[in-house]
């Protein structure tokens, strides 16, 4: 095409179809293998951030290819008025992971949040009648762009341009059992929260905090949210995070590795709301297509595993401990944050002077052929792809050790 002739001679587009809320220039990229990218020159990335944590089994999968590639054969789209067996199959393996009793399939996790609030209303509305409708969520929280799932996100960068946004969110203190308690009542529909602040600085739930969400929500009779959609799938070295930090959600969202880099998006909802959802109150055009479930159940077919959920287990391990190396080494590295093989690397102070040291070293890493994600302001944010290996970490570590080094 005409309009991609200016683009063969570089790697960078400044020049884009693309709205100003991205960042220009645009890194043009051309394919990937395992763990690593390749741009337009040939130069090698090393992936540790895996396409926003969503490539959780790399790049140039012939078998996900293939699964892909054969469902398109058949059907590609048949809308939620049917559904197919690979949809089927899926569903029936995402509630059994849990004390589900239906799954609502979305395309991002935007939407699984939106899902999750609307059922949520729902069944506050039909079981404590009119009026007990708000929303708790948290500080440093992040769970979408959509209107309902904005609301839920508390950073007025995202929020401020689209004010007035849905009424009835209330925000608490991450971790702060005091706060919580204090607010929380029967008046709330729901309770939405991250096992691991993913956006927010990479803070993990703490056992304490987990218990008394646990027992406020049962008490009072509130739809407990966990917003799985980095987390989940695997990340943590367990099917869901909210186990490792000892979570008991009435409702989990998930979407990024779900189908292995195809847009979908699920919402995993128990009986009790189930059973009090009529027809046509929800629905989608595009969520639970054949395509991206039956690439869906190759990706849960490989991760949901012992053998290879106990991998990234050791993985999660040793990547924390040679990130914790480089925080005993340099004084600019000031602590290891989040759990598994989603990772944070706290450098700086979380200032603008700490904002700009994360993005110089995120930048600098880049030129050196790794990719790095942020987290809050000066957060590093690693999430790699699930089957990185150990020598993989340490070649993506040593880079960024050898740039801490000449600070």
């Amino acid at each position: 095409m005409e309009h991609l002739d200016k683009y063969e001679v570089t790697t960078l587009a400044y020049d884009v179809p693309f709205p100003n809320n991205y960042t220009i220039p645009f890194h043009i990229l051309e394919y990937g293998k395992g763990c690593y990218i390749w741009d337009k020159s040939g130069k090698a990335f090393l992936d540790f951030g895996s396409g926003i944590a969503v490539n959780a089994l790399g790049y140039g999968r012939e078998d996900l290819a293939e699964t892909a590639s054969e469902q398109m054969k058949k059907l590609i789209h048949v809308s939620n008025l049917y559904t197919t067996e690979p949809t089927l199959e899926l569903g029936f393996k995402l509630t059994s992971s849990g004390n589900f009793d239906a799954v609502h399939f979305g395309n991002s996790g935007s939407e699984a949040n939106e899902a999750a609030l609307k059922y949520a209303r729902l069944y506050s509305q039909r079981t404590k009648g009119e009026g007990k409708h708000k929303i708790l969520a948290f500080k440093n929280a992040f769970h979408g762009r959509t209107m309902g799932a904005l609301s839920c996100t508390p950073t007025e960068k995202y929020q401020a341009p689209f004010a007035p946004l849905m009424p009835g969110v209330e925000f608490c203190e991450y971790n702060n059992e005091a706060e919580l308690e204090n607010m929380l009542t029967e008046d709330f529909a729901a309770v939405i929260v991250e096992p691991v602040q993913g956006e927010g600085g990479l803070d993990v739930m703490k056992a304490g905090f987990a218990k008394k969400l646990n027992n406020l929500c049962k008490k009072l009779d509130v739809i407990l949210i966990a917003d799985e959609v980095q987390t989940g799938i695997g990340r943590s070295g367990f099917p869901y995070a909210s186990s490792v930090v000892g979570l008991e959600p009435d409702i989990i969202t998930l979407s990024k590795p779900l189908a292995g880099g195809l847009p979908l998006s699920a919402t995993l909802i128990p009986e009790k709301v189930n059973k009090l959802i009529h027809p046509g109150e929800h629905g989608t055009t595009f969520g639970g297509g054949p395509v991206t479930c039956a690439v869906a159940n190759k990706v849960l077919d490989i991760i949901f595993t012992p053998t290879f959920l106990t991998d990234v287990q050791k993985k999660g391990e040793y990547i924390g401990v040679k990130l914790q190396e480089l925080v005993d080494k340099h004084p600019a590295a000031k602590q290891v944050k989040g759990l598994g093989l989603l990772r944070g690397l706290e450098v700086g102070t979380a200032d603008e002077e700490g904002t700009k040291l994360a993005g110089k070293i995120i930048e600098e890493a880049k030129e050196n052929g790794l990719l790095l994600l942020r987290s809050g302001k000066n957060i590093l944010r690693i999430a790699p792809p699930l089957v990185i290996t150990e020598k993989e970490i340490d070649k993506g570590i040593e880079i960024i050790n050898v740039i801490l080094e000449a600070l």
